[in-house]
């Protein structure tokens, strides 16, 4: 591309020690459905350049959304203005020297995503929720294709090819009672929107006359969407940006017991399929497994070239230029299903889905959570009924701790409050502190 050789040429010529040229070019459908029919269907083309640039250890980061001469030619000018305005961060280390070699990652793009008929997927969804229960149905569907080609200073020339299909669905049975399911996927095989919508009606009906929650200690089931929502939070405080800016419950406990024998947690952009999956890092390192807690012990911090350098460590192909982070989490499955950890359980509750987790202290981890659509609660190995209006209130350190068994059957899981894409399986956390929801 023109442009990308122009700001290349233009980086060059302003002194620039490192650079990455980002290039994302794009095709995106959103269709939006409530009360059981489409409201709304926006499709959109995008194409941008991200531009890093280090200038005697000045960083400076723009984007541009004109790809033409003009406006690159814009952009290189207000980089090497705003470098000679700003200190020079004594901590950077440079970025990747390439070129690298990359592996190819089975089940990442698929044609038919991009031709297949978003609105009967959608209507499929809702019709299958209403036979299984639900009066009304909300939600989105999202699906995507694209490229992004990476240039930089160090040698890297390379390019990424993706789809991506994402499924929220909301049923609601009655006022108090709903359920909420997501299905993600690289690929229509792996893209269920009736199985999603049943699910979610099933989670709807079961909920209907819950009863108040009452606060206690519980042995807590947490489905997949609820427990990827925490997980995001491990992936976030394994970052050495946040270990070295306080703001990490995992600070100093490398090669440390943090978890129970049974909580494994990978990084993995190499998994097949994986909806984060990708051949290389923002600096172009081919992407690569991560243990990051292994049998409840801590493997390791997220580094980029720079952050591993300071550490006198080799780069975990996480880069995040400024903050390395988690790219694709996967939980190590169990052994066990759902039914036979329900009848383990003597006094607990299901949740199947949390919103507004927030953290009341980042360094140890104290945090809370309003678990929301069905909730159920378990005695002696038996459902008894919905209950509502609760707040987990409890700590990182202790839901990891305290995880005493995770099922064998896992899924893939995106939403809202996970940015991270996650794959795992139902979670049995032990003595998990629950309070009312207004506490």
């Amino acid at each position: 591309m023109k442009t990308i050789d122009y700001i290349k040429k233009g980086l060059k010529n302003i002194g620039a020690d490192d650079f990455v040229i980002e290039y994302i070019n794009g095709n995106s459908e959103q269709i939006k459905f409530a009360n059981n029919q489409i409201v709304e269907n926006t499709t959109w083309l995008s194409a941008n350049i991200t531009i890093f640039a280090a200038i005697k250890k000045r960083i400076i980061s723009t984007v541009i959304n004109d790809l033409t001469k003009e406006s690159a030619e814009g952009a290189i000018k207000k980089i090497a203005k705003f470098s000679r305005m700003i200190e020079p961060n004594s901590e950077y280390m440079g970025i990747a020297q390439g070129p690298f070699k990359y592996k190819k990652i089975e089940g990442c793009f698929d044609k038919k995503v991009i031709s297949v008929n978003s609105d009967e997927l959608v209507e499929s969804a809702i019709n299958k929720a209403l036979q299984c229960g639900a009066k009304r149905v909300a939600g989105v569907l999202e699906k995507s294709s694209g490229e992004l080609a990476l240039t930089t200073s160090g040698g890297v020339d390379a390019l990424e090819k993706g789809t991506h299909v994402y499924l929220s669905l909301r049923a609601l049975a009655e006022k108090d009672a709903s359920g909420h399911k997501v299905c993600v996927s690289r690929t229509m095989k792996g893209f269920d929107v009736e199985k999603t919508a049943e699910d979610a009606a099933i989670i709807a009906k079961n909920a209907m006359n819950p009863e108040q929650g009452k606060p206690g200690m519980y042995d807590v089931i947490f489905e997949p969407l609820p427990f990827a929502n925490l997980l995001t939070t491990v992936g976030s405080s394994a970052s050495i940006f946040n270990v070295e800016s306080g703001l990490s419950f995992l600070q100093d406990k490398i090669s440390k017991k943090v978890a129970s024998s049974k909580f494994s947690l990978i990084d993995d952009p190499t998994m097949p399929g994986g909806f984060g999956s990708m051949r290389f890092d923002e600096e172009g390192v081919p992407t690569q497994r991560n243990a990051i807690i292994e049998d409840g012990i801590l493997k390791t911090y997220l580094h980029n070239t720079s952050t591993a350098k300071r550490h006198k460590t080799k780069t975990t192909a996480n880069a995040g230029l400024i903050a390395p982070r988690a790219i694709n989490l996967y939980l190590k499955e169990g052994s066990m299903d759902k039914d036979e950890m329900i009848k383990n359980v003597k006094n607990g509750l299901i949740v199947t889905n949390v919103w507004y987790t927030r953290f009341q202290n980042y360094a140890t981890g104290d945090f809370s959570t309003i678990p929301r659509d069905g909730i159920f609660y378990i005695k002696n190995g038996k459902i008894l009924g919905a209950v509502k209006d609760i707040r987990i209130s409890d700590s990182m350190m202790n839901i990891m701790k305290n995880c005493a068994e995770i099922c064998r059957q896992s899924s893939q899981v995106m939403g809202w409050e996970v940015d991270t894409p996650v794959k795992l399986a139902p979670v049995l956390v032990k003595n998990v502190r629950v309070t009312k929801s207004t506490q």
